[in-house]
């Protein structure tokens, strides 16, 4: 696993809509552009406390639109689509770690670690070397970024 960093693209429309998501009352969890198939989409993922609505989308995607429309930063056709982050959401910037510390997440391992191929524990926090849970027993523990496959935040719905 690496930490995510962002394409021109993506950083370009980042910088853009980061104002309209901040004044709409929306974090900015991540832009994604990617190809599948013959199309181009541009996926902005948005976030608040109470979580997001299909109306909150309807709101962000608007404006953003707009802006996107006069500004024109991206340079093929593309599909835009403003969406939820998600509740099993996929930790991949340093600021999702942070923000996300002492949450209960998912560690699936490239490899079989410690007999073990996903965990469950408690988000410790993370940095350019690995990142460190809280396990069950109350010990924490550290595991190389270079061992994990995902970090998503979990959510038990049983």
């Amino acid at each position: 696993m690496k930490f995510k960093k962002f394409g021109g693209t993506e950083q370009k429309v980042y910088d853009l809509i980061k104002p309209i998501t901040d004044e709409l009352g929306y974090y900015l969890w991540d832009v994604c552009y990617e190809k599948e198939g013959a199309l181009w989409y541009l996926r902005v993922f948005i976030d608040q406390d109470e979580g997001i609505s299909i109306n909150d989308c309807e709101r962000a995607t608007a404006p953003i639109s707009k802006l996107l429309d006069e500004k024109d930063p991206v340079d093929q056709s593309y599909i835009l689509e403003v969406g939820s982050a998600g509740l099993e959401r996929e930790l991949v910037k340093e600021e999702h770690f942070e923000v996300c510390r002492g949450d209960e997440v998912r560690i699936r391992f490239i490899r079989e670690t410690d007999g073990e191929k996903e965990i469950t524990a408690v988000l410790a926090g993370a940095d350019k070397e690995g990142v460190s849970v809280v396990c069950e027993d109350g010990s924490e523990k550290k595991y190389p970024l270079a061992d994990i496959a995902f970090v998503k935040l979990y959510m038990d719905f049983e």
